[in-house]
């Protein structure tokens, strides 16, 4: 368990055993605790733990604030409310229908995790409608003892949200903001399919830096401090992947699944010139490459269409 700031924390849930992976946050208060993002069902015993050690229960939970409804950010959302039904659960409007019935969610995630599936995120519990808040983005809303503001912010998904604690700070953007590891000198696209946008993923961007946040909180992985360069380098990196993706559809001697691993080879390289062979195998974890290719390779596509 890690402090932000006054009642703001938040702790690496070792997902899968490895650390530096799965960040959420914790705010707590007067008015009870929230989780952001709780991560996959895999990860809850890890959950209860660090909950455990900074004196809380499941049962001290008051809200759970979804950035989107992903596996590894809202898969155990539904195994919480069971737990404590008191819980109520902010997601976006897109998100809600799918977090009430995951059927098409999740065989949406089975065609791009295959077997993995289940060894990955375990079970995606339905929440009941009468537990879920639906958010537009433009509200504020009190979670954790504190008020935090809401903004929408697609581009990595449809249905993505962000939330802003002035008191603080801090803005807990999700994937919004990319990937980067503690430390971590390269900031990777998340990319994947079904509705990667690269222009709202701008307007988010914008939305974010309106709120001219001293720390972003990324899921994958913990708070960075100097937003616009976090973004500045999302956004280099985001260009130069579209740039091989843009060469290898037009290039008609490649078939798809050539494409895929001609783009992971080039992105892989660059990831392991950036921060070493041992660390790129842990930024792949948080966000594989082929997902990557897919997710980029449809959004050019539909462009071109």
């Amino acid at each position: 368990m890690t402090t932000l700031a006054a009642g703001v924390d938040y702790v690496d849930l070792r997902f899968l055993g490895r650390p530096g992976i799965i960040a959420i946050a914790i705010l707590h208060g007067a008015g009870g605790v929230a989780l952001v993002d709780p991560g996959p069902s895999t990860s809850l015993d890890h959950l209860r733990e660090a909950l455990q050690h900074k004196g809380f229960r499941v049962a001290d939970v008051r809200q759970l604030l979804l950035t989107h409804i992903h596996l590894d950010h809202a898969g155990a959302a539904g195994s919480l409310v069971r737990e404590n039904p008191d819980i109520e659960v902010f997601v976006h409007e897109r998100g809600a229908p799918h977090m009430v019935n995951p059927e098409r969610l999740l065989q949406s995630a089975g065609r791009l995790y295959g077997e993995d599936m289940g060894p990955l995120w375990g079970e995606f519990l339905p929440v009941p409608a009468e537990r879920l808040r639906a958010l537009k983005g433009g509200e504020t809303i009190s979670a954790g003892g504190r008020e935090l503001q809401v903004a929408y912010t697609p581009g990595h998904a449809s249905h993505h949200v962000a939330y802003f604690d002035r008191s603080s700070s801090v803005a807990f953007v999700g994937d919004t903001a990319g990937i980067r590891r503690a430390g971590g000198a390269y900031v990777m696209p998340p990319t994947p399919p079904p509705d990667v946008d690269l222009e709202s993923w701008r307007e988010s961007e914008a939305r974010i830096l309106a709120w001219d946040p001293d720390t972003l909180f990324l899921t994958h992985f913990g708070p960075f401090h100097g937003a616009r360069l976090q973004f500045q380098q999302l956004n280099d990196n985001i260009e130069a992947w579209s740039r091989i993706v843009r060469r290898l559809l037009a290039d008609d001697s490649l078939d798809e699944s050539q494409r895929q691993q001609v783009f992971v080879e080039e992105a892989s390289r660059e990831l392991r010139r950036a921060v070493g062979d041992a660390e790129a195998k842990h930024y792949s974890r948080a966000g594989r490459l082929a997902y990557s290719w897919q997710g980029l390779s449809r959004y050019w596509r539909k462009r071109a269409g």
